[in-house]
């Protein structure tokens, strides 16, 4: 495991990512670990609104889940942005959508080639892995959502009382609706549906009682209606991270490593 601290031309400042790096070993007690070949796998693990890069490791085992299957996990810092070029903050998209994978590459032997690149989150970081799977689909073979917040336009922007709209989400998203736009995950829905090119598997799961159950429900609901690949999966859970440690196992399994 490794702890980059690195310089962001595109944010301006300092940042950080925590990155797991596959290492075969023979001797290592209560550990299987292998490699594939020069260029690693790579999954790109997003944290939460609250939480920062370490937090994956802090929270679950995910250095021993990936241990036997020989992929790296990139995990940067990107705060409470919503991994969106913010209306008044950095540009947090570009940072994660072209900037992240360039330096990522740049550091560690990892492959550049779509079928080896792979985006997860939960909640916040739901919301990224979804948005980067749709937007960048020539760049993502597969995209996980766990608990993601899924229908931002509705949940945040188009409540029943609007003075009740948090200005922080303004501060990222604007004060216009974003419904219909790039920042719609059911709008990116559609227009993956309409695009001719590459479409990114595609993983939801969401505990029943957790607050953003609805938001997955639509969203749900919404992919429906295109041909895209989903695998929904639900089930007893809140937003905690019991549960996020079990699902993640679920989406190691799923990821298409190797077709």
């Amino acid at each position: 495991m490794i702890e980059c601290k690195f310089y962001s031309e595109v944010l301006g400042l300092s940042t950080s990512m925590t990155v797991i790096l596959p290492q075969q070993t023979t001797t290592q007690i209560g550990m299987q670990n292998v490699t594939h070949g020069s260029l690693h796998p790579t999954l790109y693990l997003l944290h939460g609104l609250s939480d920062d890069d370490s937090i994956w490791l802090r929270r679950t085992s995910i250095e021993r889940y990936v241990a036997r299957m020989g992929i790296a996990v990139v995990m940067p810092q990107v705060h409470r942005s919503f991994y969106t070029d913010m209306a008044e903050g950095g540009r947090y998209w570009t940072f994660i959508s072209e900037e992240l994978p360039a330096l990522a590459r740049s550091f560690f032997p990892l492959s550049p080639k779509r079928e080896d690149n792979f985006v997860a989150g939960l909640s916040m970081g739901g919301y990224g892995a979804i948005k980067l799977g749709l937007r960048k689909p020539e760049a993502f073979a597969a995209a996980a959502s766990l608990s993601g917040a899924l229908d931002m336009a509705h949940h945040f922007m188009n409540g029943e009382d609007p003075a009740k709209k948090s200005k922080e989400y303004e501060l990222i998203f604007g004060q216009e609706d974003i419904a219909g736009t790039p920042n719609d995950l059911l709008w990116l829905l559609r227009e993956a549906e309409r695009s001719k090119g590459a479409k990114p598997l595609l993983y939801q799961c969401c505990g029943t009682e957790d607050f953003l159950y609805e938001d997955n429900q639509s969203f749900r609901k919404a992919c429906a209606k295109t041909s895209l690949s989903l695998t929904y999966e639900e089930g007893p859970g809140e937003h905690e991270w019991g549960y996020w440690d079990t699902k993640i196992q679920d989406v190691l399994k799923w990821l298409p490593l190797g077709k």
